[in-house]
């Protein structure tokens, strides 16, 4: 049973990728200038900055508290273009990769999760898993709106299409 439930993380994952990947190649049609175009109506700013808090978000809760591995969280402006983005993704990915092998056994028991603000939240590995994945299309969104306010056509990255 735990061997099919990894299985059905690892291909939940691979759609995630595919939508990923859908976008990124959009995101090459995009000028660096507008890339980094800054926009206060669309939390993190930027597109380049919403990659970043996506990545952010799965280093955190998934490489940082799951798997305890010591990150560093660089500022937005430490990543130039997009390529830079997409070398902290495929980081990412190692970190999901290592999260389904290690808690291949259970991915409904509870874990302890430091918030690194003395609060400690007892979660599942589906939870964070979930949290992540949903995380990042919701800014997927971000970026697709904000793109079109740049004057791009977006692209359908949703995973049906």
């Amino acid at each position: 049973m735990d061997k099919e439930i990894s299985n059905l993380l690892t291909q939940q994952y691979k759609y995630v990728l595919f939508s990923r990947e859908t976008i990124i190649g959009y995101l090459k049609t995009i000028s660096n200038e507008d890339f980094l175009t800054e926009n206060s109506s669309f939390g993190r700013g930027s597109i380049r900055n919403l990659l970043v808090h996506i990545c952010d978000t799965y280093s955190a809760w998934i490489g940082k508290r799951s798997l305890g591995i010591p990150l560093a969280f660089l500022p937005f402006d430490n990543y130039a273009n997009l390529e830079e983005c997409i070398a902290y993704f495929e980081k990412v990915d190692g970190y999901i990769h290592q999260f389904i092998n290690k808690f291949s056994a259970d991915y409904l028991q509870e874990i302890d999760i430091d918030r690194n603000n003395g609060e400690v939240l007892k979660l599942s590995p589906l939870q964070l898993f979930t949290h992540v994945t949903t995380h990042e299309f919701h800014h997927k969104g971000q970026i697709m709106s904000l793109s079109r306010h740049l004057g791009y056509t977006p692209v359908d990255a949703d995973i049906i299409r």
